[in-house]
């Protein structure tokens, strides 16, 4: 088991981030939020979890041991697997969906892309005594560098939650004056995510 990768982010693709270890790149899967945080030249330390299948082996890299935790625990729910658990993170902090399980609040969990009404009625019914309360982690900002940067990186992320482009480009307009100097990638593809789900 990989618990964590530290080394020199060496490229940063829309869903994905490849560090350098001895000599050797691993391709991590992340979240925008999480993409968002990287540079390519820089070191970098993201805790992981390894989804191993019959015809793949997937690491996926997370912002911190909180978003990892909530990752792995969504998934021992029936019908929650490594890109529905992704989606969770991507669209909620670890304390958002602590607090949905543990209110019972079902529509906060239909608002991730692949998840319905029942889906997350079972989710809530599996998880409401393991996932316990709130923490109240403060999660480090995602900051994009480059402003037009973070409309790519949000309808990208948006696009691979399974939204067309036509959908994602209307979506990421609707927060685009949230954006401010400073976007922070993960909020705005949340609220992105939001618009998307009244629509």
């Amino acid at each position: 088991m990989i618990a964590f990768v530290r080394g020199e982010v060496a490229a940063v693709t829309l869903n994905s981030a490849v560090l350098e270890v001895g000599g050797v790149g691993l391709e991590l899967m992340c979240t925008p939020g999480t993409l968002a945080t990287l540079r390519v030249g820089r070191s970098a330390t993201l805790p992981t979890s390894m989804v191993v299948r019959e015809d793949s082996l997937t690491i996926f890299g997370f912002l911190d041991d909180d978003e990892k935790q909530i990752f792995e625990i969504v998934q021992t729910a029936s019908g929650v697997g490594p890109k529905v658990a992704q989606a969770i993170v991507a669209v909620m902090s670890p304390d958002d969906v602590r607090r949905a399980i543990s209110t019972e609040d079902v529509k906060a969990l239909t608002r991730v892309p692949g998840i319905g009404q029942k889906g997350a009625q079972r989710i809530i019914l599996e998880l409401k005594d393991r996932i316990g309360p709130p923490v109240g982690v403060h999660h480090p900002a995602a900051v994009a560098a480059a402003v037009p940067a973070w409309r790519d990186q949000v309808q990208q992320g948006l696009i691979g939650l399974g939204w067309s482009a036509k959908e994602s480009e209307k979506a990421v307009d609707a927060v685009a004056l949230e954006a401010g100097d400073a976007p922070d990638v993960g909020a705005l593809l949340r609220a992105a995510l939001r618009t998307l789900s009244k629509a």
